[in-house]
């Protein structure tokens, strides 16, 4: 998805002393993550010694249309551990987090601790390598935060790593069977995911346009239908929270030819741990790319 350039602040700098900073209960760290699938792992590594507050945590809301509100800034004001996306993703939070400093506040900025800058594509919780760096990081700022139980966290670093295996087990071996299968997408908000899989993506182009809110060229609109027509793919990858009338119709196009179409997302949905997730997409990719094809 597009970094969100359709940020509308309701609040002025002033809001910022109207009500007096969130405070975590019990001596607990007060953690704010930018998107939930951070925060869930805040949690993970965490455990009851963190309270921690998601900011996008619906996933029916279209993340270009995101607008802050007086209680998400009361949030971040009080946070002690911010995560962000970073990469342009999400420039509101961090404008939020300038404008209501705390001291000894850390921040972990997902980009930076991977790096990655303004301009690649931002969706990097879809790559298979970032959510172990994110963890072992949240990991040493709970510990620096909370001494007393920096083996605690250390022991649930280690549960989390060793729960991605069965994630990463079903990426190789998907690799293994469809490596270089061509596939679309109306956007790359799976892109680092389909390139760990192995997957040829096509009409990144398309793609492109789409992120950064402008319209797809002619041309673009026209490879991508010929792909479909033509089966030149077996799978179209769609963002289900944020879908125009271009990317529907080529959803459409896609089914009227026996394309398989798979929807993702760029929040966790309820109920769901990242692991579980990315499983549930990994596996519906896998189905899809086991139907009919031509």
């Amino acid at each position: 998805m597009t970094p969100i350039r359709r940020f509308a602040a309701l609040l002025t700098l002033a809001t910022f002393s109207l009500a007096p900073a969130a405070r975590a209960a019990d001596g607990t760290i007060a953690i704010v993550a930018a998107e939930n699938f951070y925060g869930d792992v805040a949690r993970q590594i965490g455990g009851d010694r963190v309270a921690v507050t998601s900011i996008m945590s619906n996933p029916d809301q279209d993340p270009h249309l995101f607008e802050t509100t007086p209680g998400i800034v009361r949030q971040i004001a009080g946070a002690q551990v911010a995560i962000v996306n970073g990469a342009d993703y999400d420039p509101w939070m961090e404008k939020l987090l300038s404008a209501a400093p705390r001291a000894g506040r850390l921040v972990i900025n997902v980009a930076a601790l991977t790096h990655h800058k303004a301009g690649d594509n931002p969706h990097l919780w879809y790559q298979p390598s970032v959510m172990p760096v994110v963890a072992r990081a949240l990991s040493a700022a709970f510990a620096k935060a909370d001494p007393a139980h920096a083996k605690d966290y250390d022991a649930r670093l280690n549960a989390f790593e060793a729960s991605l295996k069965p994630l990463n087990e079903k990426i190789a071996a998907i690799r293994g069977k469809y490596n270089g299968a061509a596939v679309t997408a109306s956007e790359p908000v799976f892109g680092y995911m389909a390139g760990a899989l192995g997957l040829t993506m096509r009409n990144e182009s398309f793609q492109l346009s789409v992120m950064n809110d402008t319209e797809p060229s002619a041309r673009d609109v026209a490879a991508f239908e010929q792909d479909l027509k033509q089966h030149k793919v077996r799978v179209m990858f769609y963002n289900k929270q944020a879908s125009s009338k271009i990317v529907q119709h080529l959803v459409e196009l896609a089914r009227a030819n026996s394309i398989a179409v798979v929807g993702v997302r760029e929040t966790a949905p309820p109920g769901l741990s990242y692991q579980d997730w990315m499983l549930d997409e990994i596996n519906a990719t896998e189905k899809a790319l086991g139907g009919p094809s031509s």
